[in-house]
């Protein structure tokens, strides 16, 4: 049984508070604050640290400066071995498919090539909105992929994901022009020398556009967060049944948003 975070919750419920009094007053607002740095990998997941102490118009910092990070170097170009997904024949008028396709590429890693998640998000820039994909392309992630990035990479890993639904029901209905789609990732990682483990695992909520009725959705936001880790079966005593979270949870989604 998957185990979603709480915190999940909360984001939608604060999304849709933010959506319906802006939707009442005839303004449509921004209801997610976006990741690429949630595929936090933290699997892969998006979080973005590009908001940090010290950026353009940010309050003077209390605590000592830190030198910034190395950028993480592109992956390698894929070759005829390259495992990641390259879906065709989707509705691009069906925001649903839309959504669940973006998450299947943004959270399909193969670290024989990929350097990072944001390898996969970059892959995924199809389904954004121009500015999503600009601001992606122009986005360098600070190097370090995270410890599950690391074992998958000791295998030579790629991940697949199974993406549904985790809308209850109550989120904002879609305009012609805009719409709301809440996901569950959750992935499973293959090793070239035969070894499985878990993949990435996250919540991600998009925000979809389009210029209008009949015309394609792109993604232009997304809000990623790393999903709690189920307990293991075999376990019995009490400190190791509880969930936590896996280090490397996009925002995906990992940039403004990211699945990392």
């Amino acid at each position: 049984m998957r185990t979603r975070t709480t915190m999940g919750t909360a984001m939608r419920t604060r999304a849709r508070t933010t959506i319906g009094t802006a939707m009442h007053t005839g303004t449509i607002a921004a209801a997610v604050v976006s990741v690429t740095g949630l595929l936090a990998l933290t699997g892969c997941g998006l979080q973005d640290h590009r908001d940090a102490v010290g950026a353009p118009g940010s309050s003077p910092s209390v605590f000592p400066s830190v030198a910034p990070k190395a950028p993480l170097p592109s992956g390698k170009p894929l070759g005829a071995d390259a495992r990641v997904p390259s879906p065709s024949g989707v509705d691009g008028t069906d925001a649903t498919e839309v959504s669940e396709v973006w998450a299947q590429v943004a959270y399909g890693y193969d670290t024989k090539y990929d350097s990072g998640p944001h390898d996969a998000v970059l892959r995924s820039a199809r389904w954004f909105t121009a500015k999503k994909a600009a601001a992606e392309r122009s986005y360098r992630p600070a190097s370090g992929a995270g410890n599950d990035w690391n074992n998958w990479a000791d295998h030579k890993a790629w991940t697949t994901v199974d993406v549904t639904s985790d809308d209850d029901g109550d989120g904002p209905t879609d305009t012609a022009v805009l719409a709301y789609r809440a996901l569950f990732v959750e992935g499973t990682a293959h090793g070239r020398d035969g070894w499985t483990g878990m993949g990435p695992r996250a919540n991600v909520f998009l925000k979809l556009t389009r210029t209008g009725r009949g015309q394609p959705w792109h993604v232009d936001e997304v809000t990623a967060v790393e999903a709690a880790v189920p307990p293991s079966p075999a376990s019995s005593s009490p400190s190791s049944s509880s969930s936590s979270p896996s280090s490397s949870s996009p925002s995906a989604p990992s940039s403004p948003d990211h699945p990392e």
